[in-house]
């Protein structure tokens, strides 16, 4: 029997929609209808399951899955026997502790004694305890925002992506407890085979992942001006240069990081240079 690679990844919402799409630049084709808990994939050896995202940590512990995708979050509330191997630089969101806005807050301090609603309770004591604060802890699954104003708790805890839910529930972010985005689990210790699969699916993933963070740049320059232009984006190795029918001109081209791009495209033309194109890459493979 052929090894296969179990996956397991949330069974709908966006990160079931964002870890298919990675799955899917990641060049492994299948297809998944309404409904399906599991899917082969056709030209690579993977078996998606679509599980609740809070049960993804156990699954893999009970090595049923051998690999899921969850948010940070979720896997550090569980506590489960597995393995962080990598952030996906998606999902990216905070878990955050929150009051009414009309209390004046004076700092962590303020927490002291008070009753703080969450539905990661594990967390909420974690940070409580790292900063020697004392307060009570109001385990609840859902609608956390609305446990203020019915009295239930004097602060929550909760995910915050736009702060836009608190807003509407009069709420203020005051302090952040964990920044968090999807990330990659493991069961410890695979068996060969896996373990090779998954290492592939590592090698396709940092490819699309290097992809979206850089872009082509093509520029025209004077010939004068190349050794500045290659010290402001020098590329992977060296800049590929030709020469242009202009003459003392030549095509630079290049990659460049995306976040840097802005910061240094007023260089580029302070050096002369004309006809800059960007264009996204697909895959990057250093």
């Amino acid at each position: 029997m052929s090894t296969v690679l179990r996956i397991a990844i949330q069974k709908s919402g966006r990160l079931q929609e964002d870890s298919l799409k990675l799955l899917k630049e990641s060049g492994l084709q299948f297809s998944n209808g309404r409904d399906q808990l599991k899917a082969q994939a056709r030209n690579f050896p993977v078996e998606l399951l679509f599980l609740r995202d809070d049960d993804i940590p156990q699954y893999i512990e009970d090595r049923v899955a051998d690999v899921g995708i969850v948010g940070e979050n979720v896997w550090i509330e569980k506590e489960k026997h597995n393995e962080l191997i990598k952030r996906l630089d998606f999902a990216k969101c905070r878990l955050s502790i929150a009051i009414p806005r009309a209390e004046e807050y004076t700092g962590i301090s303020y927490l002291k004694g008070k009753n703080i609603a969450t539905s990661y309770p594990v967390i909420v004591k974690q940070f409580l305890a790292k900063n020697n604060i004392e307060a009570g802890i109001h385990e609840i699954s859902g609608s956390v925002e609305i446990a203020p104003g019915i009295g239930l708790a004097d602060a929550i805890c909760d995910i915050v992506s736009t702060g836009s839910t608190l807003l509407s529930n009069g709420l203020k972010e005051v302090e952040v407890v964990l920044q968090s985005e999807a990330v990659l689990i493991a069961t410890p210790s695979l068996e060969k085979g896996k373990q090779a699969l998954l290492d592939q699916l590592l090698f396709r993933i940092q490819a699309v992942q290097s992809a979206k963070n850089n872009k082509y740049i093509l520029l025209n320059c004077p010939n004068e001006a190349i050794e500045k232009i290659t010290s402001v984006i020098p590329g992977m190795k060296s800049p590929t240069i030709m020469p242009l029918g202009r003459p003392g001109w030549s095509s630079l081209h290049s990659v460049v990081n995306e976040n840097d791009f802005w910061e240094r495209i007023g260089q580029l033309k302070s050096f002369g240079a004309e006809g800059i194109l960007v264009i996204p890459i697909e895959k990057m493979i250093a």
